[in-house]
């Protein structure tokens, strides 16, 4: 019974994780970190998978590995939250509530440049 909810937590997660490489809000390396803790308890098979999946793969093994992520995606994630923040600032209707949009922003924003930067890949 746990070995099935953690694969069901797993594919949640999984689902997230994809999502998030679409929608700028939504994180996608937290997700399919997650993925692969409940896959790692819930189905080898399924873990295996995720790990050598040539989209997603990556994002897991560089991070577990310390290799950090590339500086191209630091910067395609930042560019993309930033201005989203923005216009959910504009669109809030609760002036005050505004401001609190800053304290994710500015927290993603410092996990990312602390994160390390992976040296690009040589053809």
């Amino acid at each position: 019974m746990i070995r099935v909810m953690y694969t069901v937590l797993g594919t949640l997660a999984l689902v997230l994780g994809i999502i998030g490489v679409f929608l700028p809000l939504l994180p996608t390396t937290p997700f399919l970190l997650l993925a692969a803790f409940c896959y790692l308890r819930g189905s080898v098979r399924l873990h295996t998978w995720l790990l050598s999946h040539r989209i997603l793969g990556p994002y897991i093994r560089d991070f577990q590995s310390g290799r950090g992520i590339p500086l191209r995606s630091k910067c395609v994630a930042l560019a993309l939250m930033w201005p989203s923040l923005a216009l959910s600032a504009w669109i809030m209707p609760i002036p005050w509530a505004r401001w609190l949009l800053l304290i994710p922003g500015i927290g993603v924003t410092i996990y990312l440049w602390r994160l390390p930067t992976r040296p690009p890949e040589s053809d």
